[in-house]
């Protein structure tokens, strides 16, 4: 029976092999930084009928152009409603089917849709759309979408009105519910340059990429036009093109640093500091200020035997202000993000109070980063 190694030469071999493991990727493809310009999707919508609801259809009062959509599609099947006559139904809703057309898209193939109640019908759970042209911002039909609904929502009633509801039941989504009909016409096979537009603008990065590009295809292939747009030089042959596109997408870039940006949500309190912020010298001080008001009221009497006065009522008000002790912290010049969080946790701001600390610290000229607040 062989005898083990020690396990002091299997912890040697893995300390070994942990820097190459787990040594920080920095690059990254080119298929992940940039896109071809003019290979893109196309955004398709139409206007369709979902049929089949249990009774959580439009109301026709308050949604008349469902029974117009209901009968102009029964008299192209042949089915003439009298005039004046609206049928009460609640298993219908009229509804916009949206999809997105991908780059290349052959007919027979088949897109995801959703479909979205524009009426007042309460679910579209169990119902079917029916045959619904797709078309696009030109006006033409690109795909014909019908199916049977997934929702995700649900609800429930009680009989005093009462009701729980989660997610939404007015959307939904058809799995391969449209079939494309046509093809959207692509300069890629007759452009003699391809164009590639990266997806973050950046100087540095589109000189890398084409740095990238010349290196292993040749001196002159590709150069940088802007911050955005490289131009590649490529076969004319259509089918030399996938192939010449397949060796540049997956070559490997060192993408710039992002800039040094401090995101801030003002709506959700959420705050996004990136890792180039630097702080200059600067001195924070930060403290609460409470305002109590608390009112009570008072009755007042006359004595038992006053054959004067009346019952009043005063009220009583009693104002206290309370402020925390403001504690002081000293910012170093060139603080990077990490030492800027463990500051401020130090004085354990809230998100509210950290959004006005890094206002501060920029009207004072120390934040080295560009603020921006959504």
């Amino acid at each position: 029976m062989r005898r083990l190694a020690h396990p002091l030469v299997f912890l040697l071999v893995l300390f070994l092999l942990v820097p190459v493991l787990t040594a920080p990727a920095q690059a990254a493809r080119i298929k992940d930084l940039a896109s071809i310009a003019g290979v893109r999707t196309n955004q398709l919508v139409g206007y369709g009928l979902v049929v089949g609801l249990d009774g959580t259809g439009d109301q026709v009062i308050q949604a008349p152009f469902t029974v117009q959509s209901l009968k102009s599609m029964l008299a192209q099947l042949g089915v003439n409603v009298p005039e004046g006559v609206n049928p009460q139904l609640t298993n219908i809703a009229a509804v916009m089917v949206t999809a997105e057309l991908p780059a290349f898209a052959k007919p027979g193939q088949t897109i995801d849709i959703t479909v979205a109640s524009i009426g007042n019908a309460k679910s579209l759970r169990g119902g079917s759309l029916l045959m619904t042209p797709l078309k696009a911002a030109n006006g033409e039909t690109y795909a014909l979408a019908q199916g049977s609904l997934i929702v995700s929502g649900f609800g429930a009633q009680g009989a005093d009105g009462s009701s729980v509801t989660v997610n939404t039941q007015a959307a939904g989504r058809i799995p391969n519910g449209a079939t494309v009909e046509r093809t959207v016409a692509s300069p890629f096979g007759n452009a003699p340059a391809l164009v590639m537009n990266l997806n973050a603008p950046d100087f540095t990065t589109a000189q890398r990429l084409a740095a990238a590009i010349n290196g292993r295809i040749g001196q002159g292939t590709a150069r940088a036009v802007d911050a955005v747009s490289i131009e590649v030089r490529a076969p004319a042959a259509p089918e030399d093109k996938v192939a010449f596109l397949s060796v540049i997408e997956n070559l490997e870039v060192d993408p710039a640093s992002s800039p040094a940006r401090v995101v801030v949500n003002s709506r959700s309190g959420t705050i996004v500091i990136g890792s180039e912020v630097r702080v200059e010298t600067a001195a924070v001080a930060h403290g609460n200020l409470t305002v109590t008001v608390s009112e009570s009221i008072n009755v007042s009497q006359p004595g038992a035997f006053s054959r004067r006065g009346d019952t009043a009522i005063t009220p009583d008000s009693e104002v206290s202000i309370e402020e925390e002790n403001a504690r002081m912290f000293l910012l170093q010049p060139g603080v990077t993000l990490q030492e800027l969080v463990t500051a401020v946790n130090r004085v354990g701001a809230a998100p509210g109070d950290l959004i006005a600390i890094l206002e501060a610290l920029q009207q004072a000229g120390a934040l080295r980063a560009q603020l921006v607040v959504i």
